[in-house]
């Protein structure tokens, strides 16, 4: 088997879904079912700030434990920080098991402290899902 590392099937920056700590609920939640997306990367308010991520599991914890007013939380309130990172050249193996010791579905991909990428559980599982068709 060949080595597949982190940046063969990474999200690349320019496809990933951002917004504004500062930014509402309501309209998170509209970018998301805008661009197709269930989790969004959180931007850092300046450069020794860490990378957030939200998505819907958070959103629909907050939502429940504020008696559905999406209207009183800012995705501040909500989202998941710091995103746990990970280079490009990284196996998909090693980011596998991060997400499983960790037990989140997203990490995000940064090179010399710049978002360059992201890559989820189901990126993954698609790799390997394709190997194992191909392999007899």
């Amino acid at each position: 088997m060949t080595t597949i590392t982190v940046r063969d099937i990474m999200a690349a920056a320019e496809k990933i879904v951002t917004i504004s700590p500062f930014a509402s609920v309501r309209e998170l939640i509209n970018t998301m079912e805008a661009r197709g997306v269930r989790a969004v990367i959180v931007e850092r308010t300046d450069e020794h700030d860490a990378y957030g991520i939200v998505t819907y599991t958070n959103i629909l914890e907050a939502i429940y434990s504020n008696d559905g007013d999406m209207d009183l939380l800012n995705v501040f309130d909500i989202y998941t920080k710091p995103l746990i990172q990970v280079v490009p050249d990284l196996d998909i193996r090693y980011a596998a098991q991060l997400m499983i010791n960790h037990n989140v579905k997203h990490l995000s991909v940064t090179w010399e402290g710049k978002l360059t990428g992201m890559i989820s559980m189901m990126d993954i599982a698609k790799v390997l899902m394709r190997e194992a068709r191909l392999e007899p």
